[in-house]
């Protein structure tokens, strides 16, 4: 989508007075100029224009209340004197990304008073010796030169949880308190096996021993009606059968045998 266009698009039917940011990122500008935009955006505060192939900003109009200008991933490598000319009171600017290989052609930025905040990722610049040193020397009223403050201070509104800092402490700890309650757990299980296991077993003897009341009950019970049964019979019956059961035979009966 061209430049143009995507500015209409993005003013939906307001004025340019009342957009105070705008975004024209990954739009086409065919000439390698800024197209469609001019100093009726006089609100303006965040303009960003990253890969939209960008030459130059000289077609860049004047916005006075412009702080923070994004121009990263285009094909700037000089002209930067605009900006001190037509955003007096920029505070961020980022222009990772481009073709800037010397300090030099940075040095229009000097009169950007208020420019606090300078991003150059992956421009050539960023390979010279002495490059951080020569920078904050080169514009002092920088406090942060690619996200880092002189003394190599990450800036305070980058998220570190986005950068992965701070989640290996945390997801290590989580880990280790992890680890520990599921050693907690099992140790739990095996005291609470072993109970059941005993609980079992004094079950099983509890039964045991009730079975050897209960045989013994039967056995007496057995002997005492064999005894009722013999308390029934006459006498000489009742001895008969004691004998019997001891294996001996009657004395009488053994008479009886003699005699026949």
């Amino acid at each position: 989508m061209e430049m143009k266009k995507r500015l209409t698009l993005e003013l939906r039917n307001k004025k340019p007075a009342e957009v105070k940011e705008l975004v024209l990122d990954n739009c086409r500008s065919l000439d390698g100029k800024i197209v469609g935009l001019s100093s009726d955006f006089e609100n303006l505060e965040f303009l960003s224009m990253i890969n939209v192939n960008l030459l130059s900003v000289s077609n860049l109009p004047k916005l006075n209340k412009l702080r923070k200008l994004e121009l990263s991933d285009n094909r700037i490598s000089g002209g930067l004197e605009v900006l001190a000319e037509r955003t007096p009171n920029l505070t961020h600017l980022n222009l990772s990304g481009n073709k800037i290989k010397d300090i030099n052609t940075l040095e229009p930025l000097k009169k950007l008073p208020n420019l606090h905040s300078l991003d150059l990722f992956n421009c050539e610049v960023t390979m010279l010796i002495n490059y951080r040193e020569s920078m904050f020397a080169l514009l002092p009223q920088l406090t942060y030169l690619d996200g880092f403050d002189a003394d190599d201070q990450e800036a305070p509104d980058s998220d570190p949880e986005a950068d992965g800092d701070g989640l290996d402490d945390e997801y290590d700890e989580n880990g280790e308190e992890g680890e520990e309650d599921d050693d907690d757990e099992e140790d739990e299980l095996d005291e609470e096996v072993i109970d059941d296991e005993e609980e079992d077993e004094d079950d099983l003897e509890g039964e045991e021993e009730e079975d050897g009341v209960d045989d013994e009950e039967e056995e007496d019970e057995e002997d005492e009606e064999d005894d009722e049964g013999d308390e029934d019979l006459p006498q000489g019956e009742k001895r008969k059968r004691e004998l019997e059961d001891e294996g001996e035979e009657d004395p009488e009966d053994e008479e009886d045998e003699d005699d026949d």
